[in-house]
């Protein structure tokens, strides 16, 4: 069952503690330049050994790992064993001290020392009588602030605007994906469903631009409101050569623009700060920034790029809600509705041509005229090959025991014969590494306890039909409703079933079911194995209200 799923390295990133992934990641902060350079001098080598607390001799090993890697940062760690320094993560409460204290008494203008702030994380840790967590600890959760907001808390505005660059604005970018900015937004259209063209309501649209070139990176269109999922989807679409993509949605165009980005420049929104974002980007060596609050300019460019793709939708769309009422004054936007999801999603794909090949007006010159003479300057970005290894670091992680059954996750239960090894020593290992894709959890993903591999685990009961998160949470709260204080996984399918019935009966009728049932259809998708490709849908099937059996997870919907 694992044969074709995606390795994450060979030193179970994913399992490390967070004290470890701290060290694994400043390593890599100081080793991935010197890995660049032809030949790295013994001065260099003892200004990086004397940053890590390591020899020269050492430093050299990095290097060598780093340049034979695959650019990934677990090239740097070494062979994992079964316990020792790095086993181990502080507690939450211990946790909570550090933040506490490091936003009272660290980031002040006092600016206090590392020991004199230590000795106070220390004090308030035995007086709860909590473990003190090392001096090198508190350490990495310092290094691990943002420079730009400890040097103006410390030091005051005009010290901090050597990091921010001139006028108070972000160093200027010069590369093409040296930063990329990502957003969401709700689309002003009314969109239809696809067997009957009623109403199902507006969709969301992710979309991911180059600051340097201005291009289109990548965008994401959904019925579901933002997510890490719909960010982890966003970045495949920007990694990812897009060719098989625009096969599947039979539009004839160029769109070369992608690679792996260097740096995200985020807004503070949730799904931009989870954990599976943070740990998916530090593992694939993408650093993460967020825009200081109260500041929209840092944000300017992908916002004008959504406002441009709106004023488009209300130029040219029938169905077009505009920006507000005022706006929309007359315009009946219900009646006008006649497009699809996947028109939509075509029509805008189309409309990311266009904006390419035309002048734009900061440049001076078509964006995709400014991507070629960078490439042809600094060369061609590597892409990602495999998007769904890719995807699946970025999917939301779960954490359970394995128990003589397989996991039980949210009441369902997952098995597979490959859980076996593991089931019998249960008693000794951790709590396992588990990814989902939310649209569809009749699988997930375990990292085994070596930290090697990915393995696909299906429901134990493999007749139930492949659902939804949403959907599962639905029934869910239905049957807390009707008084089950327990509840069984035959039960939560039995009330998914009567559901889809409801859904079936009243599509028709009401423009909420109608937008369930498309939600649901997304499960359906018929895609080759390792394309972005979006989903074909099959009306005949549709009609029957019947779900096709669950498909692999390369297999179902990736765009």
């Amino acid at each position: 069952m694992a044969t074709d799923t995606p390795r994450i390295s060979e030193h179970g990133v994913a399992t490390l503690s967070d004290e470890a992934w701290e060290q694994a990641r400043h390593q890599m902060e100081i080793i991935r330049p010197l890995a660049s350079l032809e030949v790295v001098g013994h001065q260099a080598a003892d200004v990086a050994a004397q940053a890590l607390g390591v020899s020269r001799r050492q430093i050299y090993v990095l290097i060598r790992r780093a340049q034979q890697g695959s650019g990934l940062m677990t090239d740097l760690l070494p062979s994992q064993s079964g316990g020792g320094k790095g086993k181990g993560r502080l507690p939450e409460s211990v946790e909570n001290i550090i933040r506490e204290l490091l936003q009272k008494r660290f980031l002040t203008k006092q600016k206090r020392s590392l020991s004199a702030f230590h000795r106070e994380v220390a004090q308030a840790c035995k007086t709860q009588k909590l473990r003190v967590p090392a001096r090198n600890t508190v350490a990495l959760r310092i290094a691990n602030l943002d420079p730009l907001k400890t040097t103006r808390s410390r030091e005051g505005e005009d010290a901090s605007r050597d990091l921010q660059g001139v006028g108070g604005v972000p160093p200027s970018i010069t590369l093409p994906l040296e930063q990329i900015q990502i957003d969401h937004t709700v689309i002003d259209l009314i969109v239809v469903d696809e067997r009957d063209r009623q109403l199902i309501g507006r969709p969301y649209l992710t979309i991911a631009i180059d600051v340097f070139t201005r291009c289109v990176l990548g965008m994401v269109i959904t019925l579901e409101a933002p997510s890490a999922v719909s960010v982890g989807l966003c970045l495949v679409h920007v990694a990812c050569d897009k060719r098989p993509w625009l096969e599947g949605l039979k539009v004839e165009m160029g769109w070369p623009m992608s690679g792996k980005p260097k740096l995200l420049y985020l807004d503070n929104a949730a799904e931009f700060k989870s954990e599976a974002l943070r740990r998916g980007c530090e593992q694939h060596g993408i650093q993460l920034d967020y825009r200081p609050p109260g500041q929209p300019h840092y944000g300017g460019i992908v916002e004008r790029i959504i406002g441009t793709a709106m004023q488009m939708i209300h130029d040219e769309l029938p169905g077009t809600t505009f920006s507000n009422p005022r706006q929309r004054g007359e315009y009946d936007s219900e009646n006008k509705a006649v497009l699809t999801l996947r028109e939509l999603e075509r029509w805008l794909t189309l409309a990311v041509g266009t904006y390419h090949g035309s002048v734009h007006n900061g440049l001076l010159q078509p964006p995709a005229a400014r991507w070629i003479e960078a490439v042809a300057r600094v060369g061609v970005p590597a892409i990602v090959t495999h998007a769904t290894a890719f995807l699946v670091d970025f999917l939301p992680i779960i954490r359970r025991t394995l128990t003589r059954t397989g996991f039980v996750i949210d009441h369902i239960h997952y098995y597979a014969d490959a859980l076996k090894p593991w089931i019998a020593r249960r008693d000794r290992l951790p709590a396992f590494l588990i990814r989902r894709d939310p649209r569809d959890i009749s699988r997930v993903w375990v990292l085994e306890p070596e930290g090697q591999h990915y393995l696909e685990i299906p429901y134990r009961t493999l007749s139930h039909p492949a659902v939804t998160l949403w959907e599962q949470r639905q029934a869910l709260e239905k049957l807390r409703q009707q008084g089950r204080e327990q509840v069984d996984e035959s039960a939560l399918f039995r009330m998914i079933g009567q559901m889809r019935e409801i859904v079936t009966t009243a599509q028709k009728a009401t423009r909420k079911a109608r937008r369930d049932a498309e939600r649901r259809l997304h499960i359906k998708a018929s895609v080759s194995p390792g394309k972005l490709t979006p989903p074909e849908t099959d009306v005949a099937d549709r009609q029957t209200g019947n779900l096709l059996a669950a498909k692999p997870f390369d297999q179902i919907e990736e765009w």
